[in-house]
């Protein structure tokens, strides 16, 4: 299942997409997509749903983000090894985990706005996915049986904060809108490996990351397995996983970085395409 939420911001609906592509509005069966509804248990009860019975979303309504009342936004740095090194930063010997606010979560076509005096805005796209029950000390082998599903997401960054104001890379993270998802969320039956998708950023029409979740140095499983060591993952908790070379931190010999009218395009095999404007900075 593709799962969606849709309509204006802080008016979702939830909803799914149909065998055409269509909407089908889910609010008279479910509240929201959110931990309370991401179950297996409840996601069979969504697949067995006849959705000619759902009524049809007319239009083109805005796709909020796929995933609703977000507890955790966890997110990996340099996890794959060529971007590490584009970034002058040795390959980790275990995942490097921060959190990116909840708060900067917006929808995937949503406008990303550029912090007051930015000059290093960056794009990253990611695999992320969401967690359908709660995780403790999951090993490996049992680790993608805790997934409800898989998602795009631009780690949207601002290097300067990230990197030149202070130890943490919090604050270069967590900019509102800075975290688009989406469009949708879809279950973990529809993707058999995660670690063979292939990914992609356009900034203004020009091709600046191509990769593979086949290049991770740390897989879904794996960062499953260390995470939910670490701290307990409920359902509804996102991680999104690192993002291959091509940032535009890393370009020779002239970093390059966003600025108001840029246009984003990120896409992932079998996730679907984002597209943000930037205004701001």
């Amino acid at each position: 299942m593709k799962l969606v939420r849709f309509g204006d911001a802080g008016q979702e609906k939830p909803g799914v997409l149909d065998a055409s592509g269509a909407i089908r509005d889910l609010s008279g069966v479910i509240r929201d997509v959110d931990g309370s509804t991401l179950s297996d248990a409840s996601l069979a009860k969504l697949r067995a749903l006849n959705l000619d019975s759902l009524p049809k979303v007319s239009g083109t309504p805005r796709f909020g983000p796929p995933v609703a009342n977000v507890g955790k936004f966890v997110a990996i740095g340099l996890n794959y090894s060529d971007h590490a090194k584009e970034s002058n930063m040795p390959i980790p010997k275990e995942p490097v985990v921060f959190s990116k606010a909840t708060s900067c979560i917006s929808g995937p076509n949503d406008t990303v706005v550029l912090p007051r005096g930015s000059v290093k805005g960056d794009w990253e796209v990611e695999l992320a996915f969401v967690m359908g029950k709660t995780a403790k000390n999951v090993s490996e082998a049992d680790a993608l049986d805790y997934v409800a599903g898989y998602m795009i997401c631009n780690d949207v960054s601002e290097r300067e904060w990230q990197l030149e104001r202070g130890q943490t890379w919090d604050k270069g993270k967590g900019f509102d809108t800075f975290g688009p998802i989406g469009p949708w969320l879809v279950t973990r039956d529809e993707i058999g490996d995660p670690q063979n998708l292939a990914m992609w950023l356009d900034v203004n029409g020009q091709r600046v990351q191509t990769g593979s979740t086949k290049t991770m140095i740390f897989t879904v499983k794996q960062l499953i397995a260390y995470v939910s060591f670490i701290y307990t993952l409920k359902p509804g908790d996102i991680i999104t996983t690192g993002t291959p070379p091509g940032v535009g931190m890393g370009m020779k010999p002239n970093p390059q970085f966003l600025k108001a009218g840029d246009v984003m395009r990120v896409g992932i095999d079998g996730l679907g395409e984002q597209r943000q404007e930037v205004v701001g900075g």
